[in-house]
């Protein structure tokens, strides 16, 4: 982990927030066949990616949520069924879009690789328990053999910390690698979101502003992207809330972008079928 800044941001990102809130707020699907855009997060134990189901809900409600259970000290997934999670517009409605939470990938154990591929294809039904080491089989009651568009995965987002990009085993890059190839196949765009950056360098800590003048955190971009194959422009620094107890412009604007780029690659892909 380092310290060391580039002069000028070394990509240039606009955090226009009300910009941004209105895209989200007023985006609707497009495909009458789709009720809501299903966006599935995946990726190693304790990347992330409930919290930042948390985080997104706390944006758009305005205020530090934690609905999606989280755990800080397990060294498996805290995660361990299939769930779809839908985020109140107002009290009487929600945002057209889902988040589907995964079990975490680990080296010997955690979530299947084939039940991933099978969720993205619309056959694994929501409150399926994960178990390492087992797969989906068409004759369980949780797979849905007549999957509809609206069941399928739009869009396919891989969570890593970023002061963990060299530490992940050969092992779990295989499985990551493996699912993203599996997505490409379908047609399915994909992104990945780079957590916990304030960890990850001084300056950012400092100061979340510096996010994309951080040498380190550029690095570990270049890094993720050779090991996985996602191209620069798909990956996104992000800051999950995990200690603060109010919403902050700053931090909100990061996951903005990283929402609405989701939005765009998932509205892509249904409209490109």
């Amino acid at each position: 982990m380092g310290g060391a800044s580039f002069s000028q941001p070394w990509r240039s990102m606009p955090l226009n927030n009300e910009k941004n809130l209105n895209f989200i707020k007023s985006y609707k699907p497009q495909n009458n066949d789709v009720e809501n855009l299903r966006i599935l997060l995946h990726g190693p134990v304790g990347a992330g990616k409930s919290s930042f189901i948390n985080s997104v809900e706390s944006v758009l409600l305005g205020r530090v949520t934690g609905r999606v259970m989280t755990d800080t000290i397990s060294g498996c997934s805290f995660t361990k069924k299939y769930k779809a999670f839908k985020i109140h517009k107002d009290p009487e409605s929600f945002y057209p879009f889902i988040f589907n939470d995964t079990m975490g990938f680990e080296r010997r154990n955690g979530v299947n690789v084939e039940d991933i591929k099978l969720a993205l294809m619309g056959h694994v039904t929501e409150g399926y328990k994960f178990i390492p080491g087992v797969r989906l089989k068409e004759s369980d009651q949780e797979y849905n053999s007549c999957p509809s568009l609206d069941d399928r995965v739009h869009a396919l987002v891989c969570v890593i910390p970023a002061d963990s990009v060299s530490l992940i085993s050969d092992e779990v890059v295989r499985k990551m690698r493996d699912v993203r190839l599996a997505a490409s196949d379908m047609g399915i765009l994909q992104l990945a979101i780079l957590t916990k950056v304030d960890e990850s360098c001084p300056e950012v800590k400092n100061n979340i502003n510096n996010v994309y003048k951080s040498m380190y955190l550029k690095a570990q971009v270049d890094k993720f992207s050779l090991m996985l194959g996602i191209p620069q422009n798909c990956i996104f620094l992000v800051k999950n809330y995990e200690s603060e107890l109010q919403t902050n412009e700053d931090i909100n604007g990061l996951i903005l972008i990283a929402l609405r780029q989701m939005i765009v690659y998932g509205e892509d892909f249904i409209n490109n079928l």
